[in-house]
């Protein structure tokens, strides 16, 4: 319970010290909503320093006290940084604020703005900057910076990494959390430079490069990015496809392991099922496009944008045909790869849920054969597959029931249920009512909070979220804290040593 406590602290400090960018850019283009930053900030690092002042001698996390503490820290930072959007007067309602603070941590880049051009630049800089942070993950970045003692950390870095598993991709969790900031950081300044020399202001620049980081999708021109100029769609298009990489295999070329990075299964469906998907858009929509390269521009944008889960966009396609819109809606679920800024249900899902399915129909054919599960060239763990479809199950459940709910808001079915899909998975724009063209005023506080719980869920992987639900993970957490308050109790009353207790 005092560890949870304790890196709640260290989240809002965190927090805190990143609302220096709305705040330097308030002080650039001399906007007072740089004073409700302040007061906010203010406010988080009071917080977080009297929570730190809680820290236990030992910080251990087993695999249910990570999951909590993930999800109680995104709630968290959630909740402080809608704040100075309410107090700064740009979002009047606080749960309207919520929704888009939440929906810029999880890199959903769905918005209840009508309008964005309307908001200052300090507030768009902090939605872009949410996606960033959201993006690899506050509690990898809190593992970077902090010096948390103890091997079970990974447990954080799991909970909160997306993709079916998480390894270190070097011995210490504290040194893997440090590179992948490092290679995150690089790409990041790496598209910013692109940009630039396309023209684009710097400002501009660095907004959609956070966008794109993250895979978030928030744009600061209401029509997305269909005013930019052909380069600059076409490399917001080629880092996008980037950052829905495997950092792990950033990190094979960083050793010039190129051979290995190449052979990354994953990696090979994914890029393989933009392609297909970019051109069976094309040859949909072909007519619709005045030459050959707006054509392959815009199916290669928007596959790209939905398979990552971004959401910018520079066309409204719900104007496509109904088979392009049914890609669109497929790629919505598929997602990117395990380990990248995107979302989804991941790619190596849905790769190994198919070899099963194939495995299995197998076994009718050759009963007695042994036949395994492969993927990446190893053999898929027995625990791993029960994992994956355990998470389908979840997801299956927790998007019927939404959509259910939303459903009393009386739009469309096409709005609905892509309403849900694209918040569950992280990706904004879903059709309707919901499209790249519109936003998401109009849904009823009820079906808002159904979308918030959705984000996050869809963020985390549904499992830390859950957790926090369920009475009998609260009860075994106080009963274990009131136990160990009792065995210190009895060793001082003992005379234990301080480092032994």
């Amino acid at each position: 319970m005092r560890s949870i406590i304790y890196i709640l602290g260290w989240i809002l400090l965190i927090v805190a010290v990143m609302m220096a960018m709305p705040m330097a850019v308030a002080a650039i283009y001399m906007e007072t909503e740089g004073l409700a930053f302040l007061g906010t900030a203010a406010l988080s690092a009071i917080l977080g320093f009297i929570l730190i002042k809680t820290r236990p001698e030992t910080i251990r996390f087993q695999a249910k006290e990570g999951l909590a503490c993930t999800a109680l820290g995104w709630i968290v930072m959630s909740i402080i940084g809608a704040v100075p959007l309410t107090v700064s007067g740009e979002i009047p309602s606080y749960l309207d604020a919520v929704f888009e603070t939440v929906s810029g941590f999880t890199t959903t880049g769905a918005s209840i703005l009508p309008n964005v051009e309307l908001m200052t630049k300090t507030t768009n800089m902090w939605r872009c900057f949410t996606h960033w942070i959201g993006g690899m993950g506050i509690l990898v970045f809190l593992l970077a910076v902090l010096p948390l003692v103890g091997g079970t950390n990974m447990q954080l870095m799991k909970a909160e990494s997306p993709g079916p598993s998480v390894g270190k991709l070097v011995p210490k969790v504290r040194f893997t959390a440090q590179l992948l900031y490092m290679l995150y950081i690089a790409l990041t300044v790496l598209m910013i430079l692109m940009l630039l020399i396309g023209r684009m202001p710097l400002y501009d620049a660095m907004c959609t490069a956070f966008g794109t980081a993250g895979t978030g999708g928030f744009g600061i021109y209401a029509d997305s990015c269909a005013s930019f100029s052909p380069y600059v769609q076409w490399v917001i298009t080629v880092f996008m496809i980037l950052f829905g990489v495997n950092f792990n295999v950033y990190y094979l070329l960083f050793l010039r392991q190129f051979r290995a990075a190449a052979k990354c299964e994953e990696m090979r469906w994914y890029l393989g099922i933009i392609v297909v998907a970019a051109l069976l858009i094309y040859r949909s929509t072909a007519s619709m496009y005045g030459s050959i390269e707006e054509g392959l521009r815009t199916s290669f944008f928007q596959v790209g944008t939905i398979i990552t889960t971004t959401g910018f966009s520079t066309v409204d396609f719900n104007l496509w045909p109904t088979f392009s819109k049914i890609i669109i809606l497929m790629l919505m679920f598929v997602g990117a790869c395990a380990g990248s800024t995107g979302g989804g249900l991941k790619v190596s899902r849905i790769a190994i849920a198919g070899k099963s399915f194939f495995t299995y129909i197998g076994s009718f054919l050759h009963p007695r054969a042994v036949r395994k599960v492969k993927f990446e060239g190893k053999e898929v763990e027995m625990d791993t597959l029960k994992a994956i479809f355990v998470y389908f199950v979840g997801v299956m459940l927790i998007v019927v029931l939404s959509i259910l709910i939303v459903s009393l808001d009386n739009f469309d079915l096409e709005t609905t249920v892509s309403a849900v899909a694209a918040t569950f998975n992280n990706i904004g724009p879903g059709f309707g009512a919901a499209g790249p063209a519109a936003c998401y005023a109009d849904f009823s506080p009820i079906s808002k909070l159904v979308m918030i719980f959705d984000m996050l869920a869809g963020r985390l992987e549904v499992f830390p979220l859950v957790l926090l639900l369920t009475p009998r993970f609260w009860r075994e957490l106080v009963s274990e804290y009131r136990s160990r308050r009792m065995r210190i109790s009895r060793s001082f009353i003992d005379g234990e040593p301080k480092s032994q207790r």
